[in-house]
């Protein structure tokens, strides 16, 4: 006997499917999916520079130095070797002022024997600023983990290269007396005792590598835009620098009195925040103060005070999950970690214990691709050479306060055409400190709200 399905069950079994397919296409590429799809293409940056635009008075774009975006680009291919290198200096850099250690010494022991050849924001981004009346533009790295912002300066004594300022051409610039009471500042804000060069507030500013930077203290206008300028600006005039090349200098953005974060507190309300954008050949942006966003749009994290060294900022991570699923990681191994967030560093350091359980969980998320030799630093990579798309688990980042944070798969992967490397390191085994890089921080607005002490995310944050 032959059995004929009602119209009403096909049309049921029809449904079902369709349902079905929805699913698996939310699954796929949906918000909030337990994997992203995307073209492998989309996670190299381009030859050419996509600029954003903002008519928001106080923000100013910033782009990474090794980018189409930025001045010193010539159109060669990113040396993602040396970015690596660089990435290593900087933590090494960052756990030598974290442990109170002589930032002249040499680094610590590692894994990869080459030279790094560092800078003061080795993997950095800058922003264009206006020093002096009349206003000269200038490039200068931002860094939340330093207090000092500096600036070569004519007439140079010793190793500066282009673009210098010209204090000369300027009516608003003025030297600091050595007997002020804000030359003491340098001591917090550099870690070096400042000296007198004849009646003159001096600074000197190290760092890893053997990079430095010495001069005179002294006040400026640092203008932003035609109608945003802070006068009486307390900053470095830079008469020596070591390593510092095609860039003007810092703008330092810790937690200190010295800080253009601290000086500007006034007109901005102890407040900033930025948006890294996704890849290298585009802008994104640093806002002072609280820019056109609203609280509503963003998820806020307590801000933590490290212990020892109170510039940076630290954030709690409570937990990580990969593919839809929470990682098996005791609670103490981050609750014993001092975590801090930081614009400068690459790549995002992780108790061993923690990293070790999100790599396991992604090589087994990314068991149909072939993996490739590793990379100085980041131990899995993939040749996806021959695929137009590649499937990803997600990774997923829970901090205190119930934040979580869906990371952009540009925040995932790092490297090149021929090799893409989970973005991740584990710390220093001798350390207690991990830091969150500026790989993850890609796509979302970062704000510093530390009037309110509190950190938030934005997705979608450069858009």
């Amino acid at each position: 006997m032959t059995t004929v399905a009602s119209p009403c069950f096909s049309f049921l079994i029809k449904i079902l499917l369709y349902v079905s397919l929805l699913c698996l296409l939310c699954v796929v590429h949906g918000d909030g999916a337990d994997e992203i799809t995307v073209p492998v293409s989309s996670l190299f940056p381009s030859p050419n520079c996509k600029a954003s635009t903002s008519n928001v008075n106080s923000t100013v774009k910033l782009a990474h130095k090794h980018g189409p975006c930025s001045p010193l680009f010539k159109g060669e291919p990113v040396n993602h070797t040396q970015l690596l290198l660089e990435d290593i200096a900087r933590v090494e850099w960052i756990e030598s002022k974290y442990s109170g250690a002589d930032a002249t010494n040499s680094p610590k022991d590692s894994a990869v024997s080459l030279e790094a050849k560092y800078n003061p924001n080795a993997a950095g981004y800058f922003v264009t600023i206006g020093v002096g009346t009349p206003k000269q533009d200038m490039t200068l790295l931002f860094d939340t983990g330093s207090a000092l912002t500096w600036t070569q300066c004519k007439p140079c004594a010793e190793s500066c290269s282009k673009p210098i300022f010209d204090p000369s051409r300027s009516s608003s610039y003025a030297n600091i007396s050595f007997s002020d009471p804000s030359c003491l500042l340098l001591r917090s804000g550099t870690g070096h005792v400042p000296r007198p060069s004849g009646s003159t507030c001096s600074y000197k500013a190290t760092y890893l590598g053997g990079a430095s930077s010495e001069g005179f203290f002294a006040t400026e206008t640092l203008t932003l835009s035609r109608t945003d300028a802070i006068t009486r600006f307390k900053f470095g005039c830079s008469q020596k620098s070591e390593k510092v090349e095609g860039y003007a200098g810092l703008l330092g953005l810790a937690r200190d009195e010295i800080s253009f974060f601290d000086q500007s507190a006034t007109k901005y309300g102890r407040s900033f925040s930025y948006c890294l954008p996704p890849s290298l050949s585009s802008t994104g942006y640093l806002t002072l103060g609280t820019g056109s966003r609203t609280s509503a749009s963003v998820s806020f994290t307590p801000l933590i005070t490290i212990p020892r060294r109170q510039l940076f900022y630290g954030i709690n991570i409570t937990g990580i999950s990969v593919g839809g699923k929470q990682l098996d990681i005791e609670e103490t191994v981050f609750s014993t970690t001092n975590t801090i967030i930081d614009s400068g560093a690459t790549f995002t350091r992780l108790p061993t214990k923690a990293y070790d359980a999100l790599r396991s969980a992604f090589r087994q998320g990314m068991l149909k691709y072939k993996m490739s030799d590793p990379a100085p630093l980041l131990d899995t990579c993939y040749d996806l050479r021959g695929s137009t798309s590649v499937t990803v688990p997600r990774i997923r980042f829970s901090f205190s306060g119930s934040v979580e944070v869906d990371l952009d798969l540009r925040g995932v992967l790092f490297g090149t055409n021929e090799k893409l490397c989970l973005a991740f390191a584990p710390s220093h085994p001798n350390t207690d400190l991990s830091i969150y890089g500026n790989v993850q921080q890609r796509t979302f607005e970062v704000v510093y709200d530390v009037a309110g002490g509190r950190i938030g995310f934005r997705a979608k944050g450069c858009s």
